[in-house]
């Protein structure tokens, strides 16, 4: 059966004209965003790393948290914390990074969670029932409440090659442990004819599972490696090297399992992306001198979160070849959709 979305088109990146297309697309979709008086409805997002500039505006989520307080329900806006370094490894610094960026509460009208508490650790386990990934740790509110509300920034991403609103729930909405889990089969090693021995490789590791050997190359050991690709986001010279053709499907696999898992806990879920400033990389590394690789498209909704990813990735314009030299996503829908 085919799902609907919704689409509203907006080019260039002035912030009225992107909060306009907002209120229009949030008028048609107003039957899938009804809530109970009183009901608490958490709005999942990311607003990336310190260095992250492409983000979702804080304006965008100030509408959408109008719109459910106008029922008179709670909204509360949330994430998890990130297995790499960087500013949201725990709940303090990522608090602060919340109020830096102005998705605090006088800003955007809700308050802010981090979803798995002070060290990324706080959550209930469950078994799932998939033969990619046996068991998942995600917060304790997931399937106790009935909504679910997930705005997602299209980007890139250096595994999948497109990241959306499938990915916003499956590295987003569960505790450390489970995203360590997910990036294992990941185990990137150095090429060594190509390291240059620069060393930017070695204090983005998160777990410190890079070293350099007596001929002065870079090593990563797989024993401590968890496979989040750091360093090949860091390497500037294609010295770090993934088994594309395996490694990534298993990947994009584990994230549709665990998105499906986490999904089926709610009764009421409505997906929106926002497709403006579509970068290379993910808003987790992205820079101000991130390459943008597609031209913005517009605000993207649907209650079906894989319709609704296909629906964007069919509109990127890849101006510079990155999905399709990047396209296990396609696979990842196809294996969505199976």
């Amino acid at each position: 059966m085919k799902s609907d979305v919704y689409f509203v088109p907006v080019a260039g990146n002035v912030l009225e004209a992107r909060c306009s297309a907002l209120e229009k697309l949030l008028g048609e979709a107003a039957p899938f965003l009804t809530y109970k008086k009183d009901e608490l409805v958490p709005v999942k997002l990311t607003i990336g790393d310190s260095t992250c500039v492409y983000h979702m505006h804080p304006e965008l989520v100030k509408r959408v948290v109008a719109k459910i307080k106008n029922q008179k329900a709670k909204p509360f806006l949330f994430d998890t914390s990130v297995i790499y370094k960087g500013s949201r490894q725990n709940a303090v610094d990522h608090l602060t990074l919340v109020q830096n960026k102005g998705f605090h509460y006088t800003k955007v009208g809700a308050p802010f969670i981090v979803a798995d508490g002070v060290l990324g650790q706080d959550g209930k386990e469950y078994e799932i029932n998939s033969k990619n990934i046996i068991r998942v740790k995600i917060p304790s509110f997931v399937g106790m409440l009935d909504s679910l509300l997930v705005l997602s920034h299209a980007t890139g991403h250096v595994f999948p090659g497109y990241a959306g609103a499938i990915k916003n729930v499956a590295m987003g909405m569960n505790c450390r442990p489970t995203k360590q889990v997910q990036h294992s089969s990941l185990k990137p090693s150095v090429i060594q004819e190509n390291c240059t021995a620069c060393g930017c490789c070695t204090p983005i590791c998160p777990v410190d599972a890079i070293a350099f050997d007596e001929k002065g190359k870079a090593r990563i050991n797989p024993k401590i490696c968890i496979g989040c690709g750091e360093c090949l986001c860091a390497c500037n010279f294609d010295a770090i090297y993934v088994n594309w053709e395996e490694d990534v499907d298993i990947f994009c696999a584990r994230m549709v399992d665990v998105a499906k898992f986490i999904l089926s806990k709610f009764k009421n879920k409505f997906f929106i992306t926002f497709a403006f400033d579509i970068t290379q990389e993910c808003d987790c590394i992205s820079t101000k001198d991130d390459k943008i690789v597609s031209r913005s498209i517009g605000i993207l909704a649907s209650q079906d979160i894989v319709s609704l990813d296909q629906a964007v990735a069919d509109l990127l314009s890849d101006e510079y070849n990155f999905f399709k030299e990047h396209d296990a996503y396609k696979r990842m829908f196809a294996y969505a959709h199976a």
